[in-house]
Protein backbone atom coordinates (compact mmCIF):
# COMPACT_ATOMS: atom_id res chain seq x y z
CA UNK A 1 0.00 0.00 0.00
CA UNK A 2 2.89 2.34 0.80
CA UNK A 3 4.39 1.55 -2.70
CA UNK A 4 0.81 2.56 -4.03
CA UNK A 5 0.85 6.12 -2.32
CA UNK A 6 4.70 6.95 -3.02
CA UNK A 7 4.04 6.24 -6.65
CA UNK A 8 0.89 8.21 -6.42
CA UNK A 9 2.61 10.86 -4.84
CA UNK A 10 5.06 11.26 -7.75
CA UNK A 11 3.47 11.11 -10.55
CA UNK A 12 0.66 13.82 -9.00
CA UNK A 13 3.17 16.03 -7.98
CA UNK A 14 4.87 15.99 -11.13
CA UNK A 15 1.89 16.49 -13.05
CA UNK A 16 1.08 19.38 -10.59
CA UNK A 17 4.43 21.00 -10.65
CA UNK A 18 4.59 20.90 -14.72
CA UNK A 19 1.59 22.56 -15.15
CA UNK A 20 2.05 25.24 -12.96
CA UNK A 21 5.19 25.94 -14.51
CA UNK A 22 3.01 25.95 -17.84
CA UNK A 23 0.63 27.68 -16.69
CA UNK A 24 2.81 30.35 -15.46
CA UNK A 25 4.05 31.09 -18.87
CA UNK A 26 1.04 31.26 -20.61
CA UNK A 27 -0.08 33.81 -17.98
CA UNK A 28 3.01 35.64 -18.85
CA UNK A 29 2.64 35.87 -22.36
CA UNK A 30 -1.08 36.80 -21.86
CA UNK A 31 -3.31 33.43 -22.34
CA UNK A 32 -4.83 33.51 -18.71
CA UNK A 33 -8.01 31.15 -19.78
CA UNK A 34 -5.06 28.58 -21.33
CA UNK A 35 -2.88 28.69 -17.99
CA UNK A 36 -6.37 28.39 -16.02
CA UNK A 37 -7.47 25.51 -17.94
CA UNK A 38 -4.22 23.55 -17.61
CA UNK A 39 -4.41 23.78 -14.17
CA UNK A 40 -8.01 23.07 -13.83
CA UNK A 41 -7.82 19.83 -15.53
CA UNK A 42 -4.47 18.46 -14.02
CA UNK A 43 -5.82 19.03 -10.48
CA UNK A 44 -9.29 16.32 -11.32
CA UNK A 45 -6.91 14.45 -13.13
CA UNK A 46 -4.70 14.21 -9.61
CA UNK A 47 -8.35 12.89 -7.99
CA UNK A 48 -8.99 10.45 -10.30
CA UNK A 49 -5.85 8.89 -10.00
CA UNK A 50 -5.72 8.89 -6.34
CA UNK A 51 -9.52 7.34 -6.46
CA UNK A 52 -8.21 4.69 -8.67
CA UNK A 53 -5.81 4.11 -6.00
CA UNK A 54 -8.09 4.02 -3.18
CA UNK A 55 -10.70 1.93 -4.84
CA UNK A 56 -8.52 -0.66 -5.88
CA UNK A 57 -8.14 -2.47 -2.19
CA UNK A 58 -11.83 -2.03 -2.08
CA UNK A 59 -11.93 -4.75 -5.01
CA UNK A 60 -9.64 -6.93 -3.77
CA UNK A 61 -10.52 -10.31 -2.80
CA UNK A 62 -14.54 -9.74 -3.30
CA UNK A 63 -16.43 -12.21 -5.03
CA UNK A 64 -16.51 -11.89 -9.22
CA UNK A 65 -20.15 -9.97 -9.38
CA UNK A 66 -18.93 -7.53 -6.28
CA UNK A 67 -15.90 -6.68 -7.70
CA UNK A 68 -17.41 -5.85 -10.90
CA UNK A 69 -20.69 -3.95 -9.41
CA UNK A 70 -17.31 -1.63 -7.47
CA UNK A 71 -15.37 -1.51 -10.75
CA UNK A 72 -18.66 -0.35 -12.73
CA UNK A 73 -19.57 1.92 -9.92
CA UNK A 74 -16.27 3.79 -9.46
CA UNK A 75 -15.82 4.16 -13.34
CA UNK A 76 -19.13 5.87 -13.29
CA UNK A 77 -18.45 8.38 -10.29
CA UNK A 78 -14.69 9.15 -11.97
CA UNK A 79 -16.20 9.67 -15.54
CA UNK A 80 -18.82 12.49 -13.89
CA UNK A 81 -15.78 13.76 -12.10
CA UNK A 82 -13.83 14.55 -15.34
CA UNK A 83 -17.19 15.61 -16.97
CA UNK A 84 -16.84 18.73 -14.22
CA UNK A 85 -13.80 20.52 -15.70
CA UNK A 86 -14.60 19.82 -19.93
CA UNK A 87 -18.35 21.14 -18.71
CA UNK A 88 -16.71 24.71 -16.97
CA UNK A 89 -13.99 24.48 -19.92
CA UNK A 90 -17.34 24.75 -22.26
CA UNK A 91 -19.10 26.75 -20.15
CA UNK A 92 -17.02 29.48 -18.36
CA UNK A 93 -15.06 31.66 -20.72
CA UNK A 94 -12.24 31.68 -18.08
CA UNK A 95 -11.15 28.19 -18.57
CA UNK A 96 -9.85 27.07 -22.35
CA UNK A 97 -11.42 23.82 -22.98
CA UNK A 98 -8.51 23.04 -25.04
CA UNK A 99 -6.15 22.89 -22.34
CA UNK A 100 -8.67 21.72 -19.67
CA UNK A 101 -8.82 18.26 -21.68
CA UNK A 102 -5.30 18.28 -22.35
CA UNK A 103 -4.78 18.68 -18.65
CA UNK A 104 -7.12 15.59 -17.51
CA UNK A 105 -4.21 13.64 -19.23
CA UNK A 106 -1.27 15.38 -17.42
CA UNK A 107 -0.83 12.68 -15.31
CA UNK A 108 -0.81 9.92 -17.43
CA UNK A 109 1.68 11.93 -19.92
CA UNK A 110 3.91 12.17 -16.86
CA UNK A 111 3.99 7.84 -16.20
CA UNK A 112 4.43 7.66 -19.66
CA UNK A 113 7.73 10.26 -20.08
CA UNK A 114 8.86 8.48 -16.87
CA UNK A 115 8.87 5.13 -18.53
CA UNK A 116 10.37 6.94 -21.91
CA UNK A 117 13.61 8.11 -19.87
CA UNK A 118 14.10 4.80 -17.96
CA UNK A 119 14.42 3.33 -21.23
CA UNK A 120 16.52 6.00 -22.56
CA UNK A 121 18.65 6.18 -19.81
CA UNK A 122 18.86 2.26 -20.11
CA UNK A 123 20.26 2.20 -23.82
CA UNK A 124 22.62 4.96 -22.95
CA UNK A 125 23.68 2.65 -19.71
CA UNK A 126 23.16 -1.03 -20.50
CA UNK A 127 25.19 -2.02 -17.39
CA UNK A 128 21.58 -0.68 -16.18
CA UNK A 129 19.82 -3.32 -17.73
CA UNK A 130 21.69 -5.97 -16.79
CA UNK A 131 21.35 -4.97 -12.94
Amino acid sequence: MESLRQTEKKYCSRAMIAAILIAFLFIMVGHKALGKGLVLGTVFSVINFVLIGETIPMRIGKSRKRATVLSFVSICLRYGLIAIPLFMGIKMDQFDFFTVAVGIFFVQVMIVSDHFWSLVLTWKNPKKMKE
